[in-house]
């Protein structure tokens, strides 16, 4: 396992991801919204116009660096992400390959894993994909954003490979 996986996630990932950042990537202008939503109810019976009670330089800088995570999550993230995700499954273990900035290596021997399960949220249904969440003893690992045939194919391939390597002890 020297090499690098030869396995890709399915392309709908970046699809699937592009959603997931745009839904939850609205969080990122709160700050700015709280912000306007505070300084235009201060002094509210007073005479001055609700535009002229905003600071607006900080409140577009808090709108802007908002903005430009907004864009980054949604747009950038998903297609280098997928680019970077591989994944291999032989007798030995599980090899996943991960990380835009810092990569990450996991090699799971399969005599460590104890059992193996497919997740699908409603995301993930829309663009018929699913993940592979294999469970050892320490932690979860996840293949994520594989088209459902493949995911089932893996879960399966990886669970006989389990009961092979168990029967054999």
């Amino acid at each position: 396992m020297n090499q690098e996986p030869a396995s890709r996630i399915h392309k709908n990932a970046i699809k699937a991801w592009t959603v997931n950042a745009l839904l939850f990537g609205l969080l990122w202008f709160i700050p700015a919204i709280f912000y306007a939503g505070i300084a235009i109810s201060q002094n509210f019976n007073n005479e001055t116009p609700w535009y002229n009670r905003v600071d607006w330089p900080l409140f577009l800088s808090l709108f802007l660096i908002a903005l430009i995570l907004y864009i980054m999550m949604a747009w950038v993230l998903p297609n280098l992400r997928w680019k970077r995700w591989k994944y291999e499954v032989s007798d030995n273990g599980i090899d996943m390959l991960r990380g835009i900035i810092i990569k990450k290596r996991t090699v799971i021997p399969i005599n460590r894993v104890q059992h193996v399960d497919t997740r699908q949220g409603p995301v993930y249904r829309k663009f018929e994909l699913a993940s592979v969440a294999i469970s050892t003893a320490a932690t979860t690992h996840e293949i994520p954003a594989l088209d459902n045939e493949t995911a089932d194919e893996l879960r399966n391939t990886i669970s006989m490979l389990v009961r092979k390597v168990k029967s054999d002890v």
